[in-house]
């Protein structure tokens, strides 16, 4: 499959919503690599905008470029190595919203199908049922429009393109996704409309299980739903003051 011509954003060129002392979590746009590609070209990304002004900087998770939303990076090896085994050992929790095409008729569901990557026609993966490994995606809608569907996407396990491939899979594809949608479900919309919104998790320093939260741009709704779970305005107090340890 042929590259697609990389642009990436510039404006803005970074937007943190949080920091402390240990973690710098951001709200990647859509069209940003997580980190540098392979080619010269494609060293622009979350992570190379970061390092400027932090030297120190540790990617502990990714979102595929088309992605927008949350990420969490580590400022020091403690950091990095707390928060990985946490991806690692699915202590996380993270909430997506994505439009998908279609009337989704259930209210709610589980997609439990194995992904493995459809090698000839890399990067795309693909559901195969006697050598895929064990991926599972929970669903709910959130709102439902005209042509399309909000859906709330909780991940339980995380295969490179789950959400993308599970949604497809069910027979609504997110709307502007260049590799699983076609047609009119590609065309509704600019850019990949998958949005990672929330991400709970426990600090590196006192353990205590905390949540962020970015606004969903195609679902601006979504942070009302938040507020009546937590207030983000106290989603973490501020750590600069807590020992070393």
């Amino acid at each position: 499959m042929a590259m697609l011509e990389y642009n990436p954003p510039k404006d803005p060129w970074v937007e943190i919503v949080y920091e402390d002392a240990q973690i710098l979590a951001v709200n990647k746009p859509s069209g940003l690599l997580s980190v540098p590609g392979r080619l010269e070209e494609h060293f622009d990304s979350m992570w190379s905008r970061l390092q400027s002004d932090y030297p120190d900087i540790q990617v502990v998770h990714r979102l595929d470029m088309s992605t927008s939303g949350l990420m969490v990076f580590a400022k020091d090896k403690y950091a990095e190595r707390s928060l990985k085994k946490q991806f690692q050992y699915r202590l996380t929790h993270k909430v997506y919203y994505a439009r998908v095409w279609g009337n989704v008729e259930q209210e709610q569901g589980e997609i439990d199908l194995p992904l493995i990557c459809d090698w000839p026609n890399r990067p795309k993966q693909k559901v195969c049922l006697e050598t895929g490994k064990p991926s599972k995606t929970l669903y709910q809608v959130a709102k439902r429009e005209e042509k399309t569907t909000i859906v709330r996407l909780l991940p339980i396990t995380g295969r490179s393109h789950q959400l993308r491939v599970h949604m497809q899979a069910l027979g609504h594809p997110i709307v502007g996704d260049e590799f699983y949608s076609e047609g009119e479900a590609f065309t509704f919309s600019d850019r990949l409309d998958l949005h990672a919104a929330e991400l709970s998790f426990y600090h590196p320093r006192c353990e205590w299980l905390r949540s962020l939260f970015v606004p969903c741009d195609f679902y601006p709704e979504a942070q009302a739903v938040v507020l009546n779970v937590f207030d983000p305005v106290r989603k973490l107090p501020d750590y600069k003051t807590l020992p070393r340890s």
